[in-house]
């Protein structure tokens, strides 16, 4: 029988326990954690009193300073794994120049691993770049993680900050991301500003975290209208170009088709707006469209696609420079940082009826 997350992470912390912690020490002498380590570091910033009381509180613990794993660390420092889904979606190569631009002026090396949303390729990723002794990582994790991964990016101690994706029990890593609630929300709610009644939400995974939390925001704003969510108008697909251009073929041969499409994110829309046109359907005249991200395409498309602005390279960068304090000794309680999504109104979601 498979545990669940909840007791792998007992688990993890069980075994901790069967060693002192430097967390251990620093509650015993009440200091923080960072300065327990500033202490067995040497760090001569730290007043006589102070080092007192952590010298007395290891001693009382019997802890023991595992400088080979600290020694190990210091050497990955310059190394730094960056894990994302695909290089096919714009979205990740604008998010690559984020993370790079932050990550070169602190003079890191980056290992980059592409999991194409297969958990058994992201394990092998992650084992890889811990052979290569990386620092930290920063990975947009795949749906339905393992909890063996899980257990594993926990007893490897070293930086993990996700972005994009919440695909982890929140509260064990820092996290990077754009507030898919709110951005599903406002793209719905331009449209039904539109005039719009019969909105289909089209392409991703009902198992991504990221289209769970655009289908919220989606619900809501119908909700707020007093219109009822149709499931019929729920048309997953691949996150491609064809993936969209079939959801949008399928869900237009519904007895009652959709006025507006509210597509998972702007690849879709493209390929949506082109199964459109081959059934002579103009978008933003016949059929109103509307994106997710705002990737530099999005604007020279024809029509231009009205789309919700997710900032990707504004994450990369955010990503990167968490993982770097994270990497240089802060050791505080992970940190949640949503950026607040922007809509950006173009052709495609037609004139005010």
């Amino acid at each position: 029988m498979k545990a669940t997350v909840k007791q792998v992470i007992r688990t993890v912390s069980d075994k901790k326990r069967s060693r002192v912690t430097l967390e251990q020490v620093a509650k015993h002498a009440g200091v923080s954690r960072a300065t327990a380590s500033l202490v067995v570091r040497g760090s001569p910033n730290i007043s006589k009193e102070t080092r007192k009381k952590v010298l007395q509180a290891m001693k009382e613990l019997g802890y023991v300073y595992d400088r080979v794993a600290a020694n190990l660390r210091s050497q990955r420092s310059s190394t730094v794994g960056l894990i994302i889904t695909e290089l096919d979606n714009p979205f990740f190569s604008e998010l690559l120049v984020g993370v790079h631009e932050a990550l070169d002026q602190e003079g890191y090396t980056v290992i980059l691993g592409t999991t194409f949303d297969r958990p058994e390729k992201q394990d092998a990723l992650l084992s890889t770049m811990l052979e290569h002794r990386v620092g930290g990582v920063i990975m947009s994790p795949v749906p339905g993680c393992s909890t063996e991964m899980l257990e594993r990016l926990r007893q490897w101690d070293i930086p993990v900050v996700l972005f994009a994706r919440e695909e982890l029990p929140p509260g064990l890593f820092d996290y990077i991301g754009i507030d898919n609630v709110a951005g599903g929300r406002m793209a719905v709610e331009h449209l039904l500003e539109r005039g719009h009644r019969r909105i289909a939400f089209i392409g991703g995974s009902p198992q991504s975290s990221v289209w769970k939390a655009r289908r919220a925001g989606y619900g809501d704003a119908l909700r707020t209208a007093g219109i009822e969510v149709d499931d019929t108008l729920l048309v997953p697909s691949a996150t491609t170009r064809q993936g969209g251009r079939m959801a949008a073929k399928r869900v237009l041969q519904q007895p009652n088709p959709p006025t507006a499409l509210f597509c998972y994110n702007d690849v879709v829309a493209f390929g949506a707006m082109l199964g459109l046109k081959e059934e002579g359907i103009v978008p933003g005249r016949d059929i109103a469209v509307v994106g997710f991200d705002n990737i530099q395409e999005s604007g020279l498309f024809q029509p231009p696609l009205t789309t919700v602005a997710a900032f990707p390279e504004k994450i990369g960068a955010c990503a990167a420079r968490r993982l770097h304090e994270r990497m240089k000794g802060d050791d505080g309680e992970p940190k949640r940082t949503i950026l607040h999504p922007e809509l950006v109104i173009r052709q495609s979601s037609g004139k005010r009826e």
